[in-house]
């Protein structure tokens, strides 16, 4: 990419690098090293033609959940009243951010409220997580 006129790396974090997911704690580490990998790659790459941008999607309309390997009660994704956000008005966003350099950017108004309260009352965020996923699996 150095090689190159510009580039851009977008990493895909989560939700889950906000606050503690029932049975999700490796996911959610893993997801939190995405941050800080990124965080750390565009301070090392700030002088060249390369951007850096971290992705914090919220709930997106894919099959993610049901191709995951995880156990979901049948009925659970059609009786769950989460909102989604459009798979391509998430994609839209992300070109966008490319587009625009954005360091950061969170997709969904889950990932936004969830990003703001984990930082004000991390030990509410986490209660409401796993509010949350009780519900769903």
């Amino acid at each position: 990419l150095l090689k190159r006129p510009e580039g851009h790396i977008l990493n895909v974090s989560s939700m889950g690098a906000y606050a503690p997911v029932p049975g999700q704690s490796v996911y959610g580490a893993s997801k939190a090293a995405i941050k800080l990998l990124t965080e750390g790659l565009r301070s090392e790459l700030s002088s060249t033609k390369v951007g850096v941008t971290v992705v914090f999607p919220g709930a997106i309309a894919t099959n993610i959940a049901q191709n995951s390997g995880m156990e979901i009660p049948e009925g659970a994704a059609e009786n769950s009243t989460r909102k989604t956000t459009a798979a391509d008005f998430a994609a839209k966003q992300m070109v966008d951010a490319i587009e625009n350099n954005k360091p950061r950017i969170t997709i969904g108004s889950d990932a936004k409220l969830m990003d703001r309260l984990s930082r004000l009352n991390p030990v509410f965020a986490a209660k409401l997580i796993y509010k949350q996923m009780a519900d769903l699996l």
